[in-house]
Formats: structure tokens, C-alpha cells, sequence
């Protein structure tokens, strides 16, 4: 009750609904790979672009990272229209400095920068190593959902002979000979071995994992993924 007009007032909470979102992309050498129409990169940018975009919808705020060996460009997060399209043109524009992947390292920095919890995507083809603690503390602070890009090429080679594949990251060359049936079977087995080990991992550290491929819709499985959450926290 107040003096002034003799009726009571109830201070009434209410709850802060905008969210964070985070998007930690990959520029290292490994995702200027492609073997179709489109390179990793570029999937990288359209789903960094919708998922900014749809945060933006819903009056939340967004931010970008952008690594390779190191940090290469951090956008606080911030909301609106304008933000939404800064963070899609710095993604559009940007020249890569590194060549390496240094997974970890982008996830110290956010765990350092991030003051208050936010939903994570970090978008990588995941091409690296010995990233799993910082990724358990990132986890452990926020939503962490690991967008994998994947091109076919990388689990299925084609018949095409004797070829020269070049490390994208550290340029090293090797001459394999993909007409073997037992050597593209070799090939395709320690890609999902890989793949599916890299799943369990995160598994183990509550990290969703959304796969997107190169040759498909990058918006398929961002709803797939989505509508399974829905369900699971109705």
C-alpha cells in the first residue's frame, strides 16, 4: 500500500525471454573444400544466415565468431535488423588469415567473453583434434549444438583413377589410387568411424549434433533438428 494513494501495488516479475545466439563458424582451409555446386563455406554461410535471421524473428540477440588457428573476428551479440546483417555480410566477406583448425581455442574464447548463457551453434567440418575439454566447460555454460558440414566426397571417393589430394590446411600432397575397391572401402570406413566417434563424444557431453551435407538442403535437417527438440521439451 502506498501513502500517496492508499491502494497496494504488487511488483509483478517478469521472466527476461530473449535468448543468445552464438555462432561459432569455421574459415579454416579444410572448409573452402567442395566437390559439387557448393563448397562447405558457402553452407556454412546459409545456415549461419538462417539461423541469425530466425533470431533476429524472434527478437533475440545474435553474435558471430569466425576462426581458424585463432580468433579471426568476433561480433558481440545484439539484436535487430542491422546486426542481423552485419553478421551475414562479415560471413559473406571475410578473408580467412589461417589456414589450421583450432576448435578449442574458439570455445576458450567464448567461455571467456560469454557472461550469461547462450545457445551456441558451432558450425565446423570439425577437421581437428584434442578439442574435447573446452568443449565439456562450453557445455557444461551453455547450449552447445555442433553443426558438422559434410561433402560426399569425403565418405565416398569416386573410381577416378590414380589422384593427387592436397591438405587444405597444411598443403601437404599424397597420390592415392582410388580405382581400389579396397581402398575407397578403407576410405569410407574411417570417415564413419570417425564420424561416429565425434558423435559420441558430444553424446557423452550433452552436445546435439546437426549434420549437413553439401549436396542437399541445409534447411531440412535445421527443421528436423528443431522439431525433435520441440518434442523432447514439450
Amino acid at each position: 500500500m502506498t501513502a500517496r494513494t492508499g491502494y497496494p501495488h504488487v511488483k509483478q516479475h517478469v521472466d527476461e525471454r530473449q535468448l543468445t545466439v552464438m555462432l561459432a563458424v569455421d574459415v579454416s582451409g579444410s572448409v573452402e573444400f567442395g566437390s559439387l555446386d557448393r563448397r562447405k563455406q558457402d553452407v556454412a554461410a546459409e545456415v549461419a544466415g538462417l539461423l541469425a535471421f530466425s533470431a533476429i524473428r524472434n527478437h533475440d540477440n545474435v553474435g558471430l565468431l569466425m576462426f581458424a588457428e585463432a580468433v579471426e573476428k568476433f561480433i558481440p551479440p545484439d539484436s535487430g535488423r542491422r546486426q542481423g546483417l552485419r553478421v551475414i555480410r562479415e560471413m559473406l566477406y571475410h578473408e580467412p588469415e589461417g589456414r589450421g583448425t583450432q576448435i578449442g581455442g574458439a570455445l576458450e574464447y567464448l567461455s571467456r567473453v560469454l557472461t550469461r548463457r547462450a545457445i551456441i551453434f558451432l558450425i565446423s567440418d570439425f577437421h581437428d583434434e584434442d578439442f574435447w575439454r573446452p568443449l565439456s566447460v562450453a557445455a557444461k555454460r551453455h547450449d552447445l549444438i555442433a553443426v558438422r558440414l559434410i561433402d560426399p566426397r569425403e565418405r565416398e571417393l569416386p573410381d577416378a583413377g590414380l589422384v593427387e589430394l592436397v591438405d587444405a590446411e597444411n598443403d601437404g600432397h599424397v597420390l592415392v589410387d582410388t580405382s581400389q575397391p579396397e581402398y575407397r572401402r578403407r576410405v569410407r570406413e574411417l570417415f564413419e568411424a570417425r564420424r561416429d566417434e565425434q558423435a559420441r563424444q558430444m553424446s557423452r557431453r550433452t552436445v546435439d549434433v546437426i549434420d549437413v551435407p553439401t549436396d542437399g538442403s541445409a534447411v531440412d535437417p535445421l527443421a528436423h533438428f528443431f522439431e525433435l527438440r520441440r518434442r523432447r521439451l514439450r
